[in-house]
């Protein structure tokens, strides 16, 4: 098992799943619950998560086999996809979801499991990545992140506290620079792998 990539993929995927970015959504959604009551809920809606994500795993590649979808492709979109999405992080638009359009019954599935965490970005990334890499190692890789971020959110308050809004926000931020650097990276793999495969 090539310990690098899975490491590798499972930073993207954790940088995907943003969970630092999530958590003033995550506070918001559960401040009418009870403490204790928001870690089970917390739990309960990742480990949601962590099934359709997987779920999503085994079907993407068989999905984009049917399609027909070369790897040089795949690594081309996976970059471009990584890149938009960087730029999100990097500079937001302004926040749909408010305080007040979050407050109800306890939440279920929408929308702490989805799209918080297994959102369209997250499946579209394990979709591509499982057409280049095994079954073990993606399953590890997507454990791998989902842990990560669930330990994030498990200590949402205390985080929240700890950095401020601003702190939060320059996270984010950060992250989406990162992911930026990894879809440029990806993109430039697929245009390479592209050229060398083709003669002109």
């Amino acid at each position: 098992m090539n310990m690098v990539g899975m490491f590798s993929i499972a930073f993207s995927l954790f940088l995907l799943m943003d969970p630092i970015g999530n958590i003033p959504l995550y506070i918001a959604t559960l401040k009418e619950i009870h403490p204790k009551r928001q870690q089970w809920i917390i739990f309960r809606e990742l480990i949601i998560a962590l099934f359709i994500i997987i779920v999503f795993n085994f079907v993407g590649d068989e999905l984009l086999n049917f399609l027909n979808v070369t790897q040089d492709t795949v690594q081309v979109s996976g970059g471009i996809i990584l890149f938009l999405i960087s730029l999100k992080m990097i500079f937001p638009p302004e926040k749909i979801h408010k305080p007040d359009q979050l407050k109800g019954p306890e939440p279920f599935i929408v929308p702490l499991a989805v799209p918080l965490v297994a959102g369209p970005t997250v499946l579209a990334a394990v979709m591509i990545y499982s057409h280049q890499y095994s079954g073990t190692l993606m399953i590890t890789a997507i454990c791998i992140a989902w842990a990560v971020s669930l330990i994030i959110l498990l200590l949402s308050p205390f985080i929240s506290r700890l950095l401020g809004t601003r702190g939060i926000v320059a996270c984010e931020r950060l992250m989406g620079l990162i992911l930026t650097m990894i879809g440029i990276q990806m993109f430039l793999s697929g245009i390479h792998q592209f050229v060398t495969g083709h003669s002109f």
